[in-house]
């Protein structure tokens, strides 16, 4: 076991405790049961449930059932998964309420947004089903040896999935929907504070007639992560989260020779170099960062102005996100919610804190809200140097950083200064340039004259700090895959 896994996910100072009493305990011959598996709710700070935490023997249990279910379920037909998917994509359509119910307590995210979220799962999920058969289907090739071949796409065995609580519906879709196409089967480790709807949806699975050992949720601690990893019936280990978190896990993947795909952190850059319609930028930007509280990797968090327009875009950009309200997330009115816990308000302060020290300016908010919940006011800063934490690391937040710039090259410079390479927006009306310029822009996706967008159809995944792979799209089916040669000697 690797004490280094206490990097696998942001957890809660009291999670970090009981990990190490669960470290303490084992290391004296016991195996005990530590609810590290609790939903706080941010916007009031109280408990409201607790799960156990998963024993060594029943992780154990756990790999044993899910690599039997392998073998039998790798031989279904894609007739069969079509359809269990579009039955699971039905049964979030149908349960829709409850669902939203469910994360709104856990991380703090409206109702309009939660209900968005399940919407797009209900997508991904049928995307799949519809596209997944012709996906997999055989590629023949061409070759000047003798016969016939081709590459049959085919399961590989069991897979981790390790997720985060900021989209905890989506970022388990994204996993689960390719590779129950693909014939494999699953283990899931969900984010400490998302049991409720870790346990919602392997019930789905479940109610759309998934064998029950072929998806299987575990409440399981990071060391047993490593042993997890490390054991040889699994073949691979899927990661959403920080950048801490996937540098853990590949270390460990490395070592025993498993695939990974990492979707990490990001700092993505929106470039304003020109626009005829500067009111409908701002709005765009605006939404761009403020999308789940600003909780979003590839959110948009440093914008990259030109000089010609900066001094009239900050002005906007700020009297636009100083009109957001924070609150009850429950209520229609309220633009954003809490953060998701009550460390990630205080790591945001003092990430504020350290520019303001060094000479960044507030140009709104910028501080906590009073009262109980883990609440931030919306924020802008500009003035933002090398030296500050806000220039290098990722907000996640509400809070902006506006640039200043002289032109393209300076912007895609500034743009590129960051060991984060997820997303990137570029606006401007000279349509040549925008494409130069996502050439020559650091990551895995552009956006041009639009904010960030998506779609089951559509790949996503980063370069540099930002991980390795991607998910959705044609390409995401294709990470956990045997890419098998066939050949035959006859041309038949």
């Amino acid at each position: 076991m690797s004490p280094t896994l206490c990097d696998i996910v942001d957890l809660e100072i009291f999670v970090k405790a009981a990990e190490e009493s669960l470290r303490l305990c084992r290391s004296r011959g016991r195996d005990i049961n530590v609810s590290l598996y609790q939903v706080v709710n941010p916007a009031t700070g109280e408990t409201e449930s607790e799960f156990p935490t998963a024993t060594d023997a029943s992780i154990d249990d756990a790999i044993a059932r899910v690599h039997e279910a392998y073998l039998s379920w790798r031989t279904t037909s894609k007739t069969e998964r079509t359809e269990i998917l579009h039955r699971v994509a039905d049964l979030y359509a149908e349960r829709a309420d409850a669902l939203a119910t469910l994360i709104t307590r856990e991380m703090g995210k409206t109702t309009a947004e939660a209900l968005g979220e399940i919407g797009f799962v209900a997508d991904i999920y049928n995307y799949y089903a519809d596209e997944g058969p012709a996906l997999l289907a055989d590629t023949p090739l061409q070759s000047k040896t003798e016969g016939a071949a081709w590459v049959r796409k085919a399961p590989v065995g069991p897979i981790l999935g390790i997720m985060p609580w900021n989209y905890p519906y989506y970022q388990v879709a994204r996993f689960s929907a390719p590779n129950i196409m693909i014939g494999n089967t699953m283990l899931l480790k969900h984010a400490p504070q998302c049991p409720e709807s870790a346990t919602a949806m392997e019930q789905i699975f479940h109610d759309a007639g998934l064998p029950h050992d072929v998806y299987i949720n575990i409440f399981a601690t990071n060391e047993h992560v490593a042993d997890i990893i490390a054991d040889p019936r699994i073949s691979g280990v899927s990661v959403t989260g920080s950048e801490r978190a996937g540098t853990a896990v590949a270390a460990i993947a490395g070592q025993n020779l498993k695939k990974v795909v990492l979707e990490l952190g990001g700092s993505d850059p929106f470039i304003v170099l020109d626009t005829d319609n500067l009111e409908k930028v701002v709005g765009e930007a605006v939404s761009a960062r403020m999308e789940n509280g600003g909780q979003a990797c590839n959110a948009s968090k440093r914008f990259i102005v030109a000089d010609s327009i900066y001094d009239e875009f900050v002005d906007r950009f700020t009297a636009a996100m100083a009109s957001c309200t924070t609150g009850d997330p429950t209520d229609p009115d309220t633009t954003y919610g809490p953060l998701s816990s009550e460390q990630a308000a205080r790591n945001l302060q003092e990430q504020v804190d350290d520019a303001v020290s060094k000479g960044a300016i507030v140009r709104t908010g910028g501080r906590r809200v009073a009262g109980p919940g883990a609440f931030f006011e919306p924020s802008v800063l500009t003035d933002v140097k090398p030296g500050m934490r806000a220039f290098r690391e990722e907000l996640f937040g509400p809070v902006a950083v506006v640039y200043r710039v002289a032109n393209a090259d300076e912007a895609v410079a500034l743009a590129n200064d960051t060991p984060y390479g997820l997303g990137a927006s570029v606006y401007t009306s000279d349509e040549a340039l925008a494409l130069d310029m996502a050439d020559r822009i650091d990551t895995g996706m552009v956006w041009i004259n639009t904010p960030e967008g998506g779609g089951a159809e559509l790949p996503f995944g980063g370069t540099k700090r930002s991980g390795v792979g991607r998910e959705l799209g044609p390409y995401g089916i294709e990470e956990f895959v045997n890419k098998k040669l066939m050949h035959t000697p006859s041309k038949a």
